[in-house]
């Protein structure tokens, strides 16, 4: 019986993978004819024309979409909506949308909930803890690996966002010596994001790419300020555009943007290490200096003991 069904299982299995290797008879979508013209600015038309591996996962990936997609739904309702979401995968640089998101939650939770199936069954088998709490175990187990893949990216935009406001300075003195050559804006931002490497770079080149398929300049940029939601960067490009409309010089205005911007990374400089100070007293008061007192006062306890 058991040889049965594993040849069974067998035969199943090659005939998925024959099936998911068979070419698709139907008219393919606009969208996936469209997607070899617009390869090289659309991540959605690169992922279109990708090879689809063969294999069982599409077949079960079709299966399990339908229950999938109602615990992204319940999972987004429960945390917030996608707004939120959405903006820490912008900050953070990831390449993944919402719905991969709540799945890769979804995966976390579902990690963490065998975890805290196996803690439950050792504290069970050790001190025979009783049901509801072993229960209450596996649900805090897989509340916890839904909320730590959001500390996760919530980290992520941190760190990603704190990269940028460091590199806002140099790429505004960039721009400025550019624009103080003779170079316009545009030509500007072209040379330092194909000479210059980093984060904001990579975004200066977004803009550039943008705005060579026929987006407005001002609003490409407008828009990639609203989408990072960086303030020193949100308020170099409102003075940029507005420098743009009214016709002032714009080397000017960078370069008082960069001076601001160094100057707001010396407050926060500033501002850490002040926190750190604080926490720099936390070991002398509740560590060193209490053995320091003992060390000074037990000498003298133990000495006045022998004398009586």
């Amino acid at each position: 019986m058991a040889w049965a069904i594993l040849a069974g299982a067998t035969l199943g299995l090659g005939l998925w993978i024959l099936a998911s290797l068979a070419p698709r008879m139907s008219r393919p979508r606009l969208s996936r004819r469209v997607a070899p013209y617009v390869a090289d600015i659309s991540a959605g038309a690169r992922e279109s024309l990708a090879p689809v591996a063969g294999g069982p996962m599409p077949v079960i990936g079709m299966l399990v979409q339908p229950v999938a997609v109602r615990a992204r739904r319940l999972l987004g309702a429960v945390l917030g909506g996608a707004e939120p979401v959405a903006r820490l995968l912008r900050q953070s640089g990831s390449p993944l949308s919402v719905d991969a998101f709540r799945s890769q939650q979804l995966l976390w939770g579902l990690g963490a909930g065998v975890i805290g199936i196996g803690v439950a069954v050792l504290l069970a088998r050790a001190s025979g803890v009783p049901i509801p709490v072993q229960g209450l175990v596996v649900v805090v187990f897989t509340a916890g690996g839904v909320v730590a893949r959001d500390y996760v990216l919530q980290r992520a935009a941190r760190r990603r966002l704190a990269r940028l406001a460091s590199e806002l300075p140099v790429i505004l003195e960039f721009l400025t010596l550019s624009l103080s050559a003779g170079e316009g804006i545009l030509d500007a931002i072209r040379r330092v994001a194909r000479t210059s490497s980093g984060e904001l770079a990579g975004e200066l080149a977004g803009v550039v790419a943008s705005t060579n398929t026929g987006l407005p300049f001002s609003e490409t940029l407008t828009t990639l300020a609203t989408t990072l939601d960086l303030p020193p960067f949100t308020r170099t490009v409102e003075q940029l555009t507005g420098a743009l409309e009214r016709g002032t010089p714009l080397a000017e205005v960078l370069r008082a943007q960069a001076q601001d911007a160094r100057d707001d990374a010396k407050r926060d400089l500033l501002e850490l290490a002040g926190r750190k100070e604080v926490a720099m007293l936390f070991p002398l008061v509740f560590l060193i200096l209490p053995v320091t007192i003992v060390f000074a006062i037990f000498p003298g306890i133990f000495v006045l003991q022998l004398a009586r």
